[in-house]
């Protein structure tokens, strides 16, 4: 799956138990009718790929949704939710057109029409 939206909060690279597991939040505004915030994690080797994103850049992050059961001590059950990134790349703010070639501005205009050749009387038809 993948989301797309501006980058609000990018947080810091925090380190949780033992073992060292890694994980940094991101919080994505979607860009439609009801704007959603989106907080998105990035764990282990994945939390480098933020260093070069900013607040405010438009991006494109590919994630996977993951949910788990937890059964408290006192026998409840719960269940989380939760949004785990693992791509992340910055889109422009120009759609633009890669099939248009440049302009030339050094070209110069044809005249299309020239009355002195034309025998319809002025009639471009």
């Amino acid at each position: 799956m993948e989301i797309e939206g501006k980058i609000k909060v990018i947080g810091d690279t925090k380190e949780y138990g033992k073992n060292g597991f890694q994980k940094r939040m991101v919080v994505i505004t979607t860009e439609e009718k009801y704007p959603q915030d989106l907080s998105v994690d990035f764990v282990q080797d994945k939390t480098n790929l933020v260093d070069n994103f900013h607040v405010g850049d438009k991006v494109k992050v590919g994630i996977n949704l993951r949910g788990r059961e937890w059964v408290s001590p006192q026998g409840e059950t719960k269940y989380f939710n939760s949004i785990n990134a693992w791509r992340i790349e910055k889109l422009t703010d120009d759609p633009g057109n890669d099939d248009v070639p440049p302009i030339d501005e050094n070209i110069e205009p044809i005249d299309k029409f020239n009355e002195e050749d034309d025998e319809s009387g002025g009639l471009p038809f």
